[in-house]
């Protein structure tokens, strides 16, 4: 049995190529400083890419739900997905599995847009499973009823057999309680 040793690469490198270092944050921890496209994917080093929402912004829910479905509706549930997971490791309180459903939704959403029905039918499952504890008493003006009956409605569409895997754009659900646009999900093409 051999030891594996962390200076050895598991891929093969051209040792003429100088490999390029990792960006660090202030406590020395890696940073993913690669250009991403809309949904997230890494693209090359040196490509244009999509700008990434910025992590560690203090914001209320309001504000949180706020941009989070304005992300959604622009088609950038990758970046939804980070202001849902910002404010969901900032909470403390009793709502915090609540953010982390809705960063689920939006991650849900990310998948059907990336061509992979299976994982965004199981992920949206998951989204589901997370906030139901908040449908009897919905915070914050969150239709989780509706977010819930969203999810169902798209997992069990996306979950059939006979789904291509090809990218497909769901309509996001209105987070809040207003009645546009509750139990959309309908595919259109990204």
């Amino acid at each position: 049995m051999t030891r594996h040793d962390p200076e050895q690469r598991s891929s093969p490198h051209d040792g003429d190529t100088p490999r390029r270092p990792r960006a660090r944050d202030d406590r020395g921890r890696a940073q993913n400083d690669r250009p991403r496209d809309a949904l997230g994917r890494p693209l090359p080093h040196g490509a244009v890419g999509v700008p990434r929402q910025p992590e560690g912004i203090a914001r209320t829910p309001g504000q949180t739900l706020e941009l989070g479905q304005e992300l959604l509706d622009r088609h950038r549930p990758f970046h939804a997905h980070d202001v849902f997971e910002d404010h969901w490791k900032q909470s403390t309180g009793p709502d915090r599995p609540l953010w982390r459903g809705l960063a689920q939704l939006a991650v849900g959403i990310t998948h059907a847009a990336r061509g992979n029905p299976a994982g965004a039918a199981a992920v949206l499952d998951r989204a589901a499973v997370t906030i139901a504890p908040f449908a009897a008493a919905p915070p914050y003006g969150i239709d989780v009823p509706g977010i819930r009956a969203w999810c169902a409605d798209c997992s069990t569409r996306l979950g059939s057999a006979g789904i291509p895997h090809r990218p497909v754009w769901i309509t996001p659900p209105r987070l809040r309680g207003d009645a546009e646009g509750l139990g959309a999900g309908r595919e259109e093409q990204p």
